[in-house]
């Protein structure tokens, strides 16, 4: 650790002690250019984890007049510190996210922890009272994700899941061709999210000031710190994440699944092959090829290898997207304009927008929680299929494994004490003191 680095941990934690409970004194541009809106108007954020994905976001909502910043929680004091530099001095930060749950004054949340601790968080924001927008993969395994849609749906939450290539207008132009039958029969669809990295042998050493490295491990088996197992590099590690598989593979096969319009169902055999690193670091999948099969004879095939993107193949045409391009059999198909009278999915511009817009409005957002709850299962069955090295069965509307025990008991896994999944215990939802604070708030 350089000794600046140092030097701002240190000056985070004098800070924490004095304004940790502060109200934060910050100038209206700063609280997401407020300045354009009316207070009552503007949708009030905490985070909860603050690392380089919900600094990305946060750049994202700044954007968006109605944002408003208030607080943010993370286990790392250097994250943390991180949210005071870009908001302000006496901003209140916090290194359980509860305490971040319990302020009125917040309205939603922006859940940007490692995979492993967004079940409990989107439960607890929903006991909490509070809407959210929870980044990508939804869950840790299958259970998890199946707990979050009740309670989710108990709480009348809006919730926003972070696959914000749904608001793309070039990947829905895509799935609405597909859905529309302009390139024939669907025969395929071919998903490539690339390889996943060798690696994270590095040794353990100890616990960097400021982490707290037990709370960060949360329900998964106390190990040693590495740098490789923290942060960014969590999502290598089978014991907080899936690899590419719910990486990447949660992006695009959420894209093959709106396409075929199975998004709120999902696949009825999986199977695959793969090769893993060796063993001592880093433990998903590196080389794979999934296979997932669909009552509708069209399979989506999951693939480390190849130009990242999605594949439409159908009896007369085909279109290939990803973040940089539409390419389509025939041509000009990738700027036609839909008939009146075709399918239109679902229209957001922006990802974030849309969640605010929704915050407001209660409609369901453009990836509710059922569609990432199905786009993660999946995700998830295929990381079964290869682990288990066979073909398996799935019943998408029992939502359970069919004739495996085996399989079926790997939707779910054991969870460390104190980190068991909070149970949703609804709380009645109130609006923060401030007189005339949101006319929208009551609108559950």
């Amino acid at each position: 650790m350089t000794e600046r680095h140092t030097q701002d941990r240190r000056d985070f934690l004098k800070i924490c002690i004095a304004t940790a409970s502060a109200p934060a004194i910050v100038s209206a541009a700063t609280l997401g250019r407020g300045a354009a809106v009316a207070a009552n108007d503007r949708v009030a954020l905490g985070f909860v984890a603050y690392g380089s994905r919900a600094g990305q976001l946060h750049n994202d909502f700044a954007h968006h007049p109605e944002s408003q910043f208030v607080a943010a929680s993370d286990v790392d004091a250097a994250r943390r510190w991180d949210f005071v530099k870009k908001i302000g001095e006496g901003t209140p930060t916090y290194n359980d996210y509860r305490k971040l749950l319990e302020r009125k004054d917040i309205d939603a949340v922006i859940i940007a922890t490692p995979d492993h601790w967004h079940a409990a968080a989107i439960i607890d924001a929903c006991s909490a009272g509070k809407d959210i927008y929870c980044e990508k993969p939804l869950t840790l395994t299958i259970e998890e994700s199946k707990e979050c849609v009740k309670a989710v749906r108990k709480a009348k939450a809006v919730f926003q899941t972070g696959s914000q290539q749904r608001s793309n207008d070039r990947f829905r132009h895509a799935c609405e061709l597909v859905r529309n039958g302009y390139i024939g029969k669907l025969d395929k669809v071919e998903t490539f999210i690339g390889r996943g990295p060798t690696g994270g042998m590095d040794p353990n050493v100890g616990v960097p000031p400021g982490l707290d490295w037990d709370r960060w491990l949360g329900q998964a088996p106390t190990v040693p710190y590495r740098v490789t197992r923290c942060h960014y590099e969590f999502r290598w590690w089978y014991a907080y994440s899936g690899g590419k598989l719910t990486d990447w593979g949660a992006h695009h096969n959420d894209i093959a699944q709106w396409g075929k319009g199975t998004d709120l169902s999902g696949p009825s055999f999986i199977e695959g092959k793969a090769e893993f690193p060796e063993p001592g670091g880093y433990d998903t999948a590196t080389f794979f090829q999934i296979t997932y099969e669909y009552p509708d004879g069209a399979p989506v095939i999951c693939n480390s290898d190849g130009e990242n993107g999605i594949r439409f193949t159908g009896t007369d045409g085909e279109v290939f997207v990803n973040r940089e391009k539409i390419e389509t059999k025939p041509a000009e198909l990738a700027t036609m304009e839909l008939k009146p009278n075709d399918v239109h999915l679902y229209k957001s511009e922006n990802h974030q927008k849309n969640f605010l817009e929704c915050v407001k409005t209660r409609k369901d957002p453009i990836c509710c929680i059922e569609i990432g709850h199905r786009s993660v299962t999946m995700c998830h069955l295929g990381n079964l299929a290869i682990r288990l090295n066979r073909r398996i069965q799935w019943d998408p509307d029992k939502e359970q494994m069919v004739g495996d025990e085996e399989a079926q008991a790997w939707q779910t896994r054991p969870r460390r004490s104190p980190y068991e999944l909070p149970s949703y215990r609804p709380r009645v939802r109130q609006a923060p003191a401030r007189s005339g604070r949101r006319s929208f708030f009551g609108k559950k």
